[in-house]
């Protein structure tokens, strides 16, 4: 399987864009509040996720299973930016929210992606462009268990020699 589609504009560094903030928990000890530094996304990693959320086209919600290859093709508007494609690859996982059901905290499917997990991700090609223009990242996902069946049935395939 495979599937193959673009995202408008310029992606967010996840790395280099956090903040620091603190945040008040409840001691499980004692019942105290503590406060504790905790790092999120800046508003403009959160902002492109949303935008790229959007853009996913439904065919390519198609929740693939076992490993994937990835390619990216990321056309950033200037050289400044650090070649970064974890937002992109977080946006394209399935998306959950916490509810709470009878004083239990579940997760309830939001978002499907394109894959559940970016820990699926095995084969990983990114490329980097300038486009000032028209900045994007143009995405390929394909399944590689399909691959490793049609290798596994060929009888004059050696795996010791794919690195080679």
């Amino acid at each position: 399987m495979r599937v193959a589609f673009t995202l408008l504009g310029e992606p967010a560094s996840k790395a280099n864009s956090r903040e620091i903030v603190t945040r008040k928990i409840r001691s499980k000890v004692d019942g105290t509040l503590k406060t504790r530094p905790m790092s999120i996304k800046s508003d403009k990693a959160r902002d492109y996720e949303r935008d790229a959320l959007k853009q996913i086209p439904p065919a390519a919600r198609v929740r693939m299973e076992g490993t994937v290859r990835v390619t990216l093709r990321i056309w950033y508007a200037t050289e400044r930016p650090d070649l970064d494609e974890s937002v992109i690859l977080d946006v394209m996982q399935d998306r959950y929210r916490t509810i709470n059901r009878k004083g239990v905290e579940c997760r309830e499917l939001v978002y499907h992606g394109v894959y559940r997990n970016d820990r699926q991700v095995r084969q990983k090609f990114v490329f980097h462009g300038i486009d000032a223009i028209n900045p994007r990242a143009e995405i390929v996902v394909e399944s590689l268990q399909a691959q490793q069946l049609a290798l596994a049935l060929d009888p004059a395939y050696d795996p010791l020699t794919e690195f080679a």
